[in-house]
C-alpha cells in the first residue's frame, strides 16, 4: 500500500490535463440543456473556493449553474489563490462570517483542489457556520509532497504564507463535525487520487467521477453530484446514490488507504 501513497499521478495523465479539461468543457456545454433537471436548491448560501493559482473565473461555470438551481452562490473575491497568505486566511474567515450573518443560515462550502483544503479547515474552525463541505480533487489526506505535482508551485509562494501545515494534512482521528463529500477522479493528473479519500462515516463520503483534475469544476458528473449534495435538507444528510441511468458516470468509490500518523523519512 505504501507505494500508492508515494506515487504522483502518471506523467501521461499530467501532460494531458489541459486537453482533457478542454474536452470536458465541451461536454459541459453539450450538457447545458439538461441542467434544468438538476436537483433544486432551498436558497441557502454557498461559498466556492478556487484551486491553486486560480481565481473566481475558474469557478464561474459551476457558480452560474448553482445560482440557477436556486442557491445564493458567492466566489471568494480574493483574487488568485497562491496559498495561505495573510490576505487569504483572514479574507476567507471574514467572507464566511459575513455570509453567515447576512443570510442567518449556515453556509455550504465548495472547494476545488487547494480550495477544498481551505474549506475543510474553515469547517473545522467554525462548524456552526458551515452546513456541509464538498471538495473537488482536494488532497486533504496528503501524506507526502510527492503526491502532488503542484507542490513545487505551491512552495514557490511559501515565503508569503502565514500558515504552515505538517504532513499528513489530516488523520482519521480528527473527522469534520459537518457533513463532508469528497469528489475525486482516478484519472487526476495533478494530485494522487488516494490523497483525496476521506474515511467513510455517518456524515462523510467519497464520490468517484471520470474526469481530469482541471475539469472537475465543470464536468457534468461532478456538477450533478454537487447539486445533489447541496439539495439535501439541512440536518438530513445521507450518502450519495446516483440515479440508475447515471450510474456509469460514477464508478464505485475506492476504500481510503491507511495513512501514517507522521510522514515516513525521505
Amino acid at each position: 500500500m505504501q507505494h500508492l501513497l508515494d506515487d504522483a499521478p502518471p506523467l501521461r495523465l499530467y501532460l494531458t490535463e489541459p486537453a482533457r479539461a478542454l474536452a470536458e468543457l465541451g461536454l459541459h456545454f453539450a450538457a447545458r440543456p439538461l441542467m434544468p433537471a438538476l436537483p433544486k436548491g432551498d436558497g441557502h448560501p454557498v461559498l466556492v473556493l478556487p484551486g491553486l493559482l486560480a481565481d473566481d473565473t475558474s469557478t464561474r461555470p459551476l457558480r452560474a449553474i448553482l445560482r440557477r438551481s436556486g442557491y445564493r452562490v458567492h466566489g471568494w473575491r480574493l483574487g488568485r489563490n497562491i496559498g495561505p497568505t495573510a490576505e487569504c486566511v483572514v479574507g476567507m474567515r471574514e467572507c464566511l462570517r459575513e455570509l453567515r450573518e447576512r443570510y442567518d443560515r449556515p453556509v455550504s462550502l465548495i472547494g476545488w483542489s487547494l480550495g477544498g483544503i481551505f474549506a475543510r479547515e474553515l469547517a473545522r474552525e467554525t462548524p456552526d457556520s458551515v452546513r456541509q463541505v464538498i471538495t473537488l480533487g482536494s488532497p486533504f489526506r496528503m501524506a507526502r509532497t510527492t503526491q502532488s505535482r503542484a507542490h513545487r508551485v505551491f512552495e514557490r509562494y511559501s515565503r508569503l504564507h502565514v500558515a504552515r501545515s505538517t504532513l499528513p494534512l489530516e488523520r482519521d482521528d480528527k473527522p469534520l463535525r459537518v457533513p463532508a463529500t469528497s469528489i475525486y477522479s482516478r484519472l487526476d493528473g495533478i494530485v494522487a487520487w488516494q490523497a483525496c479519500l476521506d474515511s467513510p462515516g455517518p456524515r462523510s463520503e467519497n464520490i468517484a467521477v471520470i474526469a481530469s483534475h482541471l475539469g472537475l469544476g465543470h464536468h457534468p458528473a461532478a456538477i450533478y453530484a454537487v447539486a445533489d449534495r447541496l439539495a439535501q435538507p439541512q440536518g438530513r444528510w445521507s450518502p450519495f446514490r446516483p440515479p440508475r441511468m447515471l450510474r456509469p458516470a460514477f464508478p464505485a468509490p475506492d476504500e481510503p488507504p491507511s495513512y501514517p500518523s507522521r510522514p515516513p523519512p525521505d
